[in-house]
């Protein structure tokens, strides 16, 4: 097939991407994205919006064909899909592409997983089509970054770009793992531009709509496939094309570059950020200064003052204001919050070094985390701000009770490529996440299973073990609420 538009050209390139032609470090990261989006998936089984989801999903009937996490049974892949997807993307805690801001894997995955144990894929058909899947992602997604601004011309719009890049991803997934060649493929992708979507008001204002974006993407994902299957075709000009996506969503202006430039020979996958902390992004570089400095034997009792420096783009979203900042009342919002950062960090905590239960409502109110932020101002700061939005770096200065001053910088954020989380780290992420919810034998067996993905027959094992309804265990969170003032 013709690769004259970009459509075409993502569908050649997906097509070739066979297992045998992928580099070790792409096999060896989509092996990773499995594994924490399952283990994130388990931790978000208990939130109010998991199991609305769910009843949704359960409510419309269908073919069995695929596990969601939570529910017994099988369900329409379209249906297993957007509920392994909304849990995906419900606590904060997946993977993001920088400088595009984009969180690839919580709707790749969730529709690749779907589609293979509906059609019996085997692990390594699954690889191939997660990596094509989030590849097109970041692309599409990069397409629209505006270098000069250094921001997301998506998010400029008010659009959330995971779940509309995302939906054309998890196209190429879906579409990979039905055998599609380049032409139904090309097809595919333009019936998923006509259902891509997601707006970001609710991180300003409030709502829990955000948490459905990832699941409502994977769900077109596998639709659009689907129609293709049946017959449904869709212009090839459907990206650039003068009524296309790009026009629709950009306005006209977008880099194609970004898309073609080195296809096939440079993988952006390997350089999607995991993420080590349940919270914002913004705020991981703060943790891990204040991490380090609690093992330089810094203690909270000792802080008279700390002065967190970070790029002057964030600043608003987890310094201002700053009286709700250091007074976050949910665990939610102190997902969001510099201050809480600097104080999870300080008092130490789970996971792999502060985890989901250092992100609750009762250490969001607690006395001594509350004195703790009171004395944390959020600032910009030149070197940080020079160095974003390819880092989400931060200074964190302190001046301690006995005159002492301390500063630590973290220039470089943990889970990128430059500060790697191996696989026995982000095991260690899906304990902490998995473990209240999974048996021992059943966690270490998912474990075992991830690790060797890749020689794995059928993949419907890896969701079976828990799609258990014990994964909705009675020891429910508090639900939190959104924070007017996030961004991503």
């Amino acid at each position: 097939m013709p690769d004259t538009t970009l459509a075409q050209r993502l569908a050649n390139f997906a097509v070739a991407a066979s297992f045998e032609t992928l580099p070790p470090e792409v096999v060896d990261s989509v092996r990773k994205r499995v594994l924490d989006i399952l283990g994130i998936c388990i931790a978000a089984a208990p939130l109010d919006t998991s199991a609305a989801a769910r009843a949704y999903a359960t409510e419309q009937g269908g073919i069995p064909q695929a596990h969601a996490v939570g529910t017994p049974g099988r369900m329409p892949a379209t249906l297993a899909a957007f509920v392994n997807g909304v849990l995906a993307h419900s606590l904060d805690y997946d993977d993001t592409h920088l400088p595009s801001v984009l969180h690839p894997s919580a709707t790749v995955v969730p529709a690749a997983l779907a589609v293979a144990e509906a059609v019996g894929a085997d692990g390594q058909a699954t690889i191939a089509a997660i990596a094509a899947g989030l590849e097109t992602t970041v692309r599409i997604g990069m397409a629209g970054y505006d270098a000069q601004s250094g921001n997301s011309t998506f998010f400029e719009h008010g659009q959330h770009a995971t779940s509309i890049c995302g939906a054309l991803g998890g196209t190429v997934a879906a579409g990979l793992l039905q055998g599609f060649d380049p032409e139904r493929l090309t097809h595919a992708l333009a019936i998923a531009a006509s259902m891509a979507a997601g707006l970001i008001e609710a991180n300003r204002t409030g709502g829990t709509v955000k948490r459905m974006h990832c699941g409502w993407a994977a769900h077109a994902a596998v639709s659009a496939t689907r129609l293709a299957a049946h017959g449904f075709t869709g212009p090839a000009s459907v990206l650039e094309g003068r009524f296309g996506f790009f026009q629709a969503w950009l306005h006209g202006v977008f880099n194609a570059s970004a898309i073609s430039a080195g296809l096939g020979e440079t993988w952006l996958v390997p350089g999607i950020f995991f993420k080590p902390y349940p919270a914002n992004h913004f705020t991981h570089a703060a943790i891990d200064a204040a991490i380090s400095l609690r093992r330089q034997g810094l203690r909270p009792e000792h802080v008279a003052t700390a002065e967190l420096g970070v790029p002057a783009p964030i600043v608003r979203t987890i310094g201002e204001p700053v009286e709700v900042k250091r007074t976050p009342q949910t665990g939610y919002m102190a997902q969001f919050s510099g201050p809480y950062a600097v104080a999870a960090g300080l008092f130490g905590g789970s996971g792999l070094g502060v985890g989901l239960a250092d992100f609750t409502d009762r250490l969001a109110n607690d006395p001594a985390r509350r004195a703790l932020m009171a004395k944390v101002t959020v600032a910009a700061n030149a070197t940080c701000t020079e160095i974003f939005p390819h880092q989400f770096p931060a200074v964190l200065r302190v001046r301690t009770n006995d005159g002492r001053e301390l500063t630590e910088e973290v220039l470089v954020n943990r889970g990128g490529p430059e500060r790697p989380l191996s696989y026995d780290e982000l095991a260690t992420k899906f304990r902490d996440n998995a473990g209240h919810r999974l048996s021992a034998e059943v966690a270490q067996l998912t474990l075992e299973r991830v690790s060797r993905l890749d020689r794995l027959t059928d993949v419907s094992g890896l969701l079976a073990p828990l799609s258990n309804p014990s994964a909705d265990a009675a020891s429910r969170p508090a639900e939190p609420q959104g924070d007017p003032h996030a961004r991503v």
